[in-house]
């Protein structure tokens, strides 16, 4: 059964966050947002998001912010308590295009035990210094999996089929901040679950707010990227057999 919903992590981005519900409940999807420890202004628009769209949206409230990580295990975990067979994961920011929702379904629909995963075509919006970190974490990724099956690791507008992933974020202590999106995708590579990328337009956010903090976040991503170069070289005979096999 393909039954999906869509997780939106929110802090603080009370300008855009009923866009994208609203956006993301045309598409016909149930909608979850993840209170991610938002300051009361924010909170105040949630609740009448909430109180607007009734039974077609659940809000789920962290007390205290847990980072973008901790914001998407609450909402996968939620996501499957409630029923849901795939989770359907985007910003709350207006950086992806809504437009590609029912291309992001059709994919996961047509390959259901594959993740769905946003390639960025960006625009000149995008800061230089981004693209380029990106890029390392890139290589990272293809040296981490002795693969290039995943093309972008990092864009968070992805599908992913619940239970491996809920399953996954159960067992294993992953990154709780930026550095989550690319260790919960090459975990699941490990475990054998396909990747499927398809091009998605994406821009910087619509408000203008940005959570990643340059030198905390790279930090937290060097880490994961040495965590999971160890955690390869440990899988590295199946890794090598899975190729030649």
């Amino acid at each position: 059964m393909f039954k999906p919903v869509a997780v939106i992590p929110c802090y603080n981005h009370p300008q855009t966050i009923g866009l994208m519900v609203d956006s993301v409940r045309a598409r016909g999807l149930h909608v979850i947002v993840v209170d991610d420890g938002c300051e009361p202004g924010c909170a105040r628009v949630l609740d009448e998001l909430a109180a607007r769209q009734g039974t077609c949206m659940t809000l789920v409230r962290l007390s205290v912010n847990q980072g973008k990580g901790g914001a998407m295990m609450a909402g996968l975990r939620q996501a499957l308590a409630l029923g849901f067979s795939h989770a359907l994961q985007i910003d709350a920011d207006g950086q992806h295009d809504v437009a590609d929702i029912d291309k992001f379904l059709a994919a996961a629909a047509r390959h259901p035990d594959a993740v769905i995963c946003g390639v960025p075509v960006y625009d000149a919006s995008v800061p230089k210094g981004r693209l380029y970190g990106r890029y390392l974490t890139h290589v990272w990724v293809w040296i981490n999996t002795l693969s290039l099956d995943i093309r972008d690791s990092m864009c968070g507008y992805r599908v992913y089929p619940l239970q491996p992933a809920v399953h996954l974020i159960d067992q294993v202590k992953l990154g709780r901040r930026m550095d989550f999106d690319p260790e919960l995708l090459v975990r699941l590579h490990w475990r054998g679950v396909p990747i499927v990328s398809l091009p998605t337009r994406v821009s910087y956010p619509l408000d203008g707010v940005s959570h990643f903090k340059m030198l905390q976040d790279n930090v937290l991503i060097s880490g994961m990227h040495a965590r999971l170069f160890l955690g390869m070289l440990l899988r590295l005979p199946r890794l090598l057999w899975r190729k030649v096999a």
